[in-house]
């Protein structure tokens, strides 16, 4: 598992979680609604306290943020410049470097290195929203995860696409007035999740902003088949399409992160909002054919050298 301060990530042996990181969260709010006479509905009492104090909560954590010239948007440049031995140091920290134990909920790794991990067919995302979710929130965030997955798919050269019929990557945007639903549907999509996996979504101290499960499939524990991104619904625009950024890019297999990666989401720094251009190169380098699921470090380094070197010599 893996996880910073603003996003965590989990991982197991048949699968990756990706989170971020406080005391135990609230339990799912339950809201009754009473009925006046005659039976009508009544009106929509609108969100819970509980779901009001993480907005609250979550905006005073953006302003913050942004007054000290973090949660940048602008992708890097000038005052950021990056180096092939810099990419080639962040893709082995991100790419083979888990910060939680394997199965262990929000245990700390041993710190060894694993294999590399990312998906082989298509990845077919599909969007949903708890009922709470404002209507206009919805097409807003539907609009923007979708030129999102275009902009992955292109940087890691890999069918990726958004609004596929038979999702094998869910994006479920849940308040906390939702939890209960977005609970049910993740039953829905996995019946077999084990208990332990359960818990990391039914239990999330607030500090976990959002979260992404990749499972393996069965012959290949290093090969993900599906996935499960949790974004709160409570984030102002900005921090939410934060999480989206983050956890879609650690669940095509990003999955640490490095205070040396520099500019980058994968930093507990907060710096940048984004996805920057060196990660662009970083999901490109993990996407090549020729770095195959399971290789070690070692396996790899060379390859990426090559490929390094094959893109310094001009366009491929």
């Amino acid at each position: 598992m893996r996880a910073k301060r603003y996003k965590a990530w989990i991982a197991g042996a048949t699968l990756v979680a990706l989170a971020a990181c406080d005391a135990a969260g609230p339990p799912p709010a339950e809201r009754p609604v009473a009925r006046p006479p005659g039976g009508a509905p009544a009106p929509d009492p609108g969100p819970s306290y509980e779901s009001s104090a993480l907005a609250s909560y979550y905006e005073r954590i953006e302003r913050n943020l942004l007054s000290r010239g973090l949660l940048r948007t602008d992708g890097g440049g000038p005052d950021t410049p990056y180096t092939d031995t810099d990419l080639l140091r962040n893709f082995e920290r991100i790419v083979f470097f888990d910060e939680y134990a394997p199965g262990g909920g929000y245990r700390p790794s041993s710190g060894r290195a694993g294999a590399l991990r990312k998906w082989q067919g298509p990845v077919r995302v599909g969007i949903e929203f708890g009922a709470s979710v404002p209507r206009d929130q919805q097409v807003r965030d539907r609009n923007s995860i979708t030129v999102y997955v275009n902009r992955l798919a292109q940087a890691a050269r890999h069918p990726i696409r958004a609004g596929a019929r038979d999702p094998n990557f869910h994006v479920l945007v849940m308040a906390e007035d939702d939890r209960a639903e977005g609970l049910a549907r993740i039953r829905e999509m996995v019946p077999d999740i084990d208990p332990a996996t359960m818990g990391i979504f039914r239990s999330m101290p607030r500090s976990i902003h959002c979260l992404v499960v990749a499972f393996s499939g069965k012959s290949d524990p290093h090969v993900y088949t599906r996935a499960i991104a949790w974004i709160r619904a409570e984030h102002p625009d900005l921090m939410r399409s934060s999480c989206v950024h983050e956890e879609l890019a650690q669940g095509l297999g990003l999955a640490d992160d490095s205070p040396a990666a520099r500019p980058s989401i994968f930093n507990d720094d907060d710096e940048f909002a984004w996805l920057t251009t060196h990660d662009e190169e970083l999901l490109r380098l993990l996407y090549s054919p020729d770095l195959k699921p399971g290789m070690t470090p070692d396996e790899a380094r060379p390859i990426l050298r090559r490929l390094l070197d094959e893109w310094q010599a001009g366009p491929v």
